[in-house]
């Protein structure tokens, strides 16, 4: 399997096309262009001996059209509303296949908050009101967490200026990811699913 770099536009336009939790980008893509077998027929492709680079290109017009559809499916899915899709929801971004690639309960748990950062990047604030009896959860910087007690194992939220206390047992790193998730606006099941991901 290839890897590829894509802006953050081009991601969110692939995310927002997910029918159901986990389904890969290869397999968003391949329902997209109509493909079954690897074979692109529509599309222009140039190989190399290293590199297959695919090229996809969208006018404006067809743009507008997967707009509207989006907007017109949104209205007929009362769980999804629009408001859902402008502010970003998390689902969309998570990758099963990505998530279980990391390193342990810990390699999880950041990356579930890098995801929910990447979603919510206005309201991630909200966290740093998430707090223990005696000491902090998360923090903007190394410092504050260790200020706040012993033992506190800090790590930086992936490319935030977040960092976060991983210094506790799997059952309060899932209460911390349902506390975030109520505090980003997702209801109590959905935080539940979100938790559950750890």
């Amino acid at each position: 399997m290839k890897k590829i770099d894509i802006d953050d536009e081009l991601y969110q336009y692939i995310a927002s096309n997910t029918q159901s939790i986990g389904e890969s980008a290869s397999t968003i893509l391949r329902r997209l262009l109509n493909l079954s077998d690897g074979t692109l027929t529509t599309s222009h492709s140039t190989t190399t001996n290293t590199e297959q680079e695919i090229s996809v290109v969208e006018s404006e017009e067809d743009t507008e059209q997967h707009t509207e559809s989006a907007a017109s499916e949104s209205k007929s899915q009362p769980a999804v509303t629009a408001t859902t899709y402008a502010k970003g929801n998390v689902f969309n971004v998570l990758n099963k296949e990505e998530l279980a690639m990391q390193k342990g309960v810990v390699g999880r748990f950041l990356f579930i908050l890098a995801a929910l950062y990447r979603t919510h990047k206005d309201d991630f604030v909200n966290v740093l009101d998430i707090k223990g009896r005696d000491r902090v959860y998360f923090a903007t910087s190394k410092e504050a967490l260790l200020e706040s007690g012993s033992s506190m194992n800090p790590k930086n939220i992936t490319d935030t200026e977040y960092w976060v206390m991983t210094n506790s047992n799997t059952t309060r790193k899932k209460m911390m990811l349902h506390e975030v998730a109520l505090c980003l606006g997702y209801t109590a099941d959905e935080a539940e699913k979100i938790r559950d991901y750890l």
